[in-house]
């Protein structure tokens, strides 16, 4: 009963951490062989072990078993059945708590690569379609009341923009991550004259926790860290599907989708409902709402390992599978979107043009107030016109960078170059 409750469902989670446990024990063994802590000959059967440990987690076969608490012991006992007491030499200069540590930290590298990816692929995306309809005008909004002439180019660009924002967050998530906590032990070091310098070096680190108390003190730092930086980028998915969700809806009728990607109504048959957008937005929700749980889960523990930190693997774990989806359909519904190119056929939008004529009389010698006066008593006495008959974004004169005439593309582009360039391209990273 006991140990139901507090392995909880680490066994399960613990799964997801397998090949970096042999990634780190590989780094790890090695290291004591440096040391004299390993012979070579029991160097080379213990590294042939753990390779052939890894092909049973490449081939999906490696399971744990049922007494097995996690994934450490899994390999460990695997080791010392095949081995001998051999196999239990591995943990010599180690605990589980700097092992896990470790796992973590590998698994995350590679979780933040990953999405490091994703992001570039959907700022991509986005950029291509802000070059595409960089000319079609779109009804600009503030407090949801029409406002000034927007632009398909200057909305799709404003994401892919802010994506850079969440690309530097992520960066500096990494460069957290990046850092080696093997060898730190339970949070005091050790008696034996390991070489944490080797293992960083091994496995790709940017440098020790040199601390080995701050390196302990990294458990709930980093995972809360991760979290930040998925939760900006869930914070930029989940203004754009609520966006995407009301662009959809026939009182806007900006954008829509082919039927197949969105859901009807079991009693409406008109009905085609943003169902994609809405679980995006939803799920972006729970996404944010993970750096709070992780530290109201960590805020109240003094340094050193505690059994609270097990659980951080339930919060993070489902949050990234979460991201990915949300990355990978974002993108996906994008690249089927289908834009209304003809929104300025109604005279409802005239309106959005009052500022344009302000400008214009401005510019003509009437001074702002006045032209603003004039305008407004038009607008308001329903003689306000404004000729939008195939007007085009590059018409209304918007020069200045960043406007819809000058959407600076390209140098967004470069921006988002030196916000993802946090992995090196001599990095090394799992699996790579």
């Amino acid at each position: 009963m006991v140990e139901n409750f507090t392995v909880g469902n680490d066994r399960v989670l613990d799964l997801a951490l397998a090949k970096y446990d042999v990634e780190g024990s590989k780094a790890h063994i090695a290291m004591l062989c440096s040391i004299g802590l390993l012979t070579p000959d029991e160097f080379n059967a213990l590294d042939a072990g753990l390779d052939r440990i890894a092909q049973s987690i490449g081939q999906d076969t490696f399971r744990l078993e049922d007494d097995v608490e996690d994934i450490h012991s899994q390999v460990e006992l695997l080791l010392t059945r095949e081995l001998g007491d051999l196999g239990k030499k591995i943990h010599s200069g180690r605990s589980r708590n700097d092992q896990v540590l470790v796992d973590i930290k590998l698994f995350l590298r590679s979780q933040l690569t990953l999405i490091r990816e994703e992001v570039l692929g959907l700022f991509s995306t986005l950029q291509g379609l802000s070059d595409k309809y960089r000319e079609v005008l779109l009804p600009g909004y503030t407090h949801l009341q029409i406002a000034m002439p927007s632009s398909f180019g200057l909305w799709f660009g404003a994401y892919a923009e802010a994506l850079v924002d969440d690309m530097h967050c992520l960066g500096a998530a990494y460069r957290i991550v990046n850092r080696n906590p093997l060898g730190s032990a339970a949070g005091y070091g050790n008696s034996f004259p390991l070489d944490r310098e080797m293992t960083t070096s091994l496995l790709g680190f940017d440098s020790p926790v040199y601390n080995s108390v701050a390196a302990q003190m990294q458990r709930g730092r980093t995972e809360r860290a991760v979290a930040s930086a998925l939760g900006g980028i869930a914070l930029t998915l989940n203004k754009f599907a609520s966006d995407c969700c009301l662009y959809m809806c026939p009182n806007f009728g900006f954008i829509r989708f082919p039927d197949n990607l969105t859901t009807g109504s079991s009693i409406m048959p008109h009905k085609k409902n943003p169902d994609v957008w809405e679980m995006v937005r939803g799920k972006c929700n729970r996404i944010i709402a993970a750096e709070n749980e992780i530290s109201m889960l960590c805020s109240n523990m003094p340094h050193g390992y505690h059994r609270d930190y097990q659980l951080l693997k339930d919060i993070l774990f489902p949050v990234l599978e979460m991201m990915h989806g949300c990355l990978s359909m974002t993108d996906y519904m994008l690249q089927h979107i289908i834009v209304n190119t003809e929104i300025l056929d109604s005279d409802i939008y005239t309106h959005m043009f009052t500022v344009e004529e302000v400008n214009r009389r401005t510019l003509s010698g009437v001074p702002f107030r006045e032209a603003y006066r004039q305008v407004g008593i038009e607008a308001g006495e329903g003689r306000f016109r404004y000729h939008t008959n195939g007007l085009k974004a590059s018409d209304l004169g918007h020069t200045h960078i960043g406007s819809i005439g000058n959407l600076c593309n390209d140098r967004i582009a470069s921006l988002m170059q030196s916000a993802a360039d946090f992995i090196s391209p001599g990095c090394k990273t799992p699996g790579k």
